[in-house]
């Protein structure tokens, strides 16, 4: 993040009317209500949006972010204006939504959200981080507190802008979505992950703006490689050195794909052949994230007990929360679907194996969990 701004000038109001097809057509502004929630919250349709003197979601989208993103497509653009979730210098909720279409049919769907990621009823703790904390997803790197890939990204907003983190206060996050997460590759993913970077950094810096807050993030110059998924190692599960392979399950496991090295999460996901992901281990650095997991850590499942830390297990997940030098770090084994008889097996055995490797590949080290120990 920079104090400086840099920022393109904006287009003269001719060269907005005469720039792609999202400006044919003539209607600027029609507002209409929407119910989210208790409240009622006024949404903008657009179809012109430059014209009007508002680029696309909180000012925040230019003409080469709508033309990276949609091509020469017409658009039409929604959206909600932000709003204060009404705590001190709270941030909260506002959403985006901009559809282009080719012959009269929708092309392409992008949705863009403002929201504090809850830390304190766990109600982000299952549904974002399955969309924005996945094996697909690489940092942006460059100093920049999030994720992208080709269907999807997120950005941190800095806590100079939203408050400070922590005590169950997450991040307040700005994330962007194309479409469903597919477990396929086609020809143009870099260009799609490329727009996507961009277009969340715009958003980012756009609700910063909106919101009163100094300073601009910038787009990444360089993004890590696409992730690959690779044959399961027996010795080194998910790249990890000396973190074995569940028992039994080299027939249900056959890939693995790790990614996020150096991010505020790194996530491996292993499943069979080409299927989606069945298991699914994360490390959270990010002390922004690691409280959106805290209703997990402190109540679903078993507890147990560690060298710096504590968390507990379930049949579908265990978590535990350490103290590193580093700061908080949490530890996640998952399983989507069971891969024993004994649903828990997997989440019991594979926590504590990963959590002392793990530890010890990020320096968080030795750490060693209390066999049958709880917390109460």
């Amino acid at each position: 993040m920079t104090d400086d701004t840099n920022e393109t000038p904006a287009p003269s109001r001719l060269r907005r009317l005469l720039r792609s097809r999202t400006a044919r057509t003539a209607t600027v502004a029609a507002v209409v209500g929407a119910l989210l929630g208790a409240g009622t919250v006024a949404w903008r349709t657009d179809t012109l949006p430059l014209v009007s003197g508002h680029a696309p979601c909180w000012d925040s989208f230019d003409e080469g972010t709508m033309k990276a993103l949609f091509g020469d497509r017409e658009t039409k653009v929604e959206e909600q204006a932000l709003e204060s979730d009404g705590r001190a210098r709270g941030l909260t909720y506002g959403e985006c939504r901009i559809t282009s279409y080719k012959d009269d049919r929708i092309r392409r769907r992008l949705n863009v959200g403002v929201h504090r990621l809850d830390g304190l009823y766990g109600t982000d703790a299952h549904g974002w981080p399955q969309e924005f904390l996945t094996s697909r997803m690489v940092p942006l790197g460059e100093g920049l507190p999030g994720m992208t890939s080709a269907e999807r990204a997120w950005l941190a907003l800095p806590e100079s802008c939203t408050g400070p983190v922590g005590d169950n206060e997450a991040a307040t996050v700005v994330d962007v979505s194309v479409g469903a997460a597919l477990e396929i590759e086609w020809e143009y993913q870099d260009e799609d992950r490329a727009a996507l970077t961009r277009a969340v950094v715009a958003a980012a810096n756009g609700v910063m703006r909106d919101f009163g807050c100094s300073g601009t993030y910038r787009t990444p110059d360089r993004l890590p490689a696409l992730p690959k998924r690779g044959p399961v190692s027996a010795t080194s599960f998910c790249g990890i050195k000396g973190l074995k392979a569940p028992t039994g399950t080299r027939e249900s496991l056959t890939w693995s794909r790790s990614s996020g090295d150096g991010g505020p999460a790194r996530v491996c996901e292993a499943g069979y052949r080409s299927l989606g992901a069945t298991v699914r281990l994360t490390t959270v650095v990010d002390r922004g994230l690691t409280d959106v997991f805290v209703k997990d850590v402190l109540y679903r499942g078993s507890g147990v007990k560690g060298t710096k830390g504590y968390g507990r297990v379930s049949e579908t997940r265990a978590v535990y929360q350490a103290e590193c030098q580093t700061g908080r770090v949490l530890f996640m084994v998952e399983q989507d679907r069971p891969l024993y008889d004994d649903a828990g097996r997997l989440t019991r055995e594979l926590l504590p194996a990963y959590v002392a490797a793990e530890a010890e590949r990020i320096g968080c080290g030795p750490e060693k969990l209390e066999a049958n120990a709880s917390r109460t």
